[in-house]
């Protein structure tokens, strides 16, 4: 018999496979530190695929395409699965797209992204490890050099 440590969802999203340890961060970049919403955290769960993982469920709640390609930037291998009355609904595995637009800060102070009201706009050039060249000033950011806005 097999035992579950968090309860099933009727409706909602379930974000599998994020790195361990990486699944408080993605509760604060989706503004669950601000919300009165059930979230259920597990963290460093055993994993096949990975060895250990963190899962996030969240009731009632399906994650935007904007919030998805935030959660990429920070988890490129997770998975979405959005549940509707406790069934499978969409299953969506999520990669960071080759242009990451207003999302990423660039930490270069004299990028003009910094100094006038401009989007910033970022171009994937590596997926393991991350990396995304500025599209103004072509400085490149890895992995933990990487600010989400």
């Amino acid at each position: 018999m097999k035992a579950y440590k968090v309860y099933a969802l009727k409706d909602g999203t379930v974000i599998d496979h994020i790195p361990r340890w990486k699944g408080m961060i993605i509760l604060e970049l989706l503004g669950f530190n601000e919300q009165k919403q059930f979230v259920t955290l597990g963290i460093g769960l055993k994993s096949k695929r990975a060895g250990w993982k963190d899962v996030v469920k969240i009731e009632h709640r399906e994650i935007s395409a904007e919030d998805a390609q935030k959660i990429a930037l920070i988890a490129p291998e997770a998975t979405l699965n959005i549940i509707r009355n406790h069934v499978v609904h969409k299953k969506i595995q999520l990669s960071v797209p080759d242009e990451v637009n207003d999302i990423v800060e660039c930490k270069n102070p004299k990028c003009i992204t910094n100094n006038e009201l401009v989007a910033t706009r970022f171009l994937k050039i590596a997926d393991k490890p991350l990396a995304l060249r500025c599209y103004y000033c072509e400085r490149v950011f890895t992995d933990n050099d990487i600010t989400l806005r």
